[in-house]
């Protein structure tokens, strides 16, 4: 289960300063001022960082960030600042899509991933076991409700058949 931590202060500011460099960087080759967000640390769960549009603001998550300070620095804070660029130069566009992987290469020569590979053992949830045609698997506590609740049906990615509580006897 997720424990808290107290981030120091240098790690924060060490963020806060990569911020700042890619605002000022996208505002150079834009001609164009952006401001700087507003920067949280209580993004929780497996979440690396949120990109908060309409607020702008920028989360992160303070035990991951913990744990990888230099992939943080290197491809979330890029990742996420991308995402406050393509709304404002965009408006509303798809939050991976086209505008947002064009600004991660132009501007950072980073390919753009979706999902980080950081090691979430730390900020795992407790998960419910499902079971598919090819194998188990694992739901985590909001689809395992919505499973319950009647509200969802989910496939597996690999065989496409529906996942089914799997009974523990």
């Amino acid at each position: 289960m997720e424990s808290r931590i107290h981030l120091s202060l240098s790690t924060q500011q060490l963020v806060t300063k990569k911020v700042k460099q890619c605002i000022d960087h996208a505002s150079t080759h834009f001609d164009q001022h952006f401001m700087l967000p507003k920067i949280n640390f209580n993004q929780k769960g497996k979440i690396a960082g949120c990109a908060r549009l309409q607020k702008n603001e920028l989360r992160f998550n303070p035990i991951l960030l913990d744990d990888n300070v230099d992939a943080f620095l290197e491809e979330v804070v890029p990742h996420e600042v991308c995402h406050l660029l393509a709304y404002w130069l965009f408006g509303k566009v798809r939050p991976h899509g086209k505008e947002w992987q064009n600004l991660m290469f132009k501007l950072f020569s980073l390919k753009g991933q979706t999902y980080h590979q950081m090691d979430v053992t730390k900020v795992k949830g407790k998960s419910f076991h499902y079971q598919c045609q090819c194998g188990p698997i694992e739901l985590g506590i909001r689809r395992h409700n919505k499973v319950i609740n009647g509200k969802q049906i989910y496939v597996c990615k690999k065989c496409r058949s529906p996942l089914a509580a799997y009974a523990l006897v």
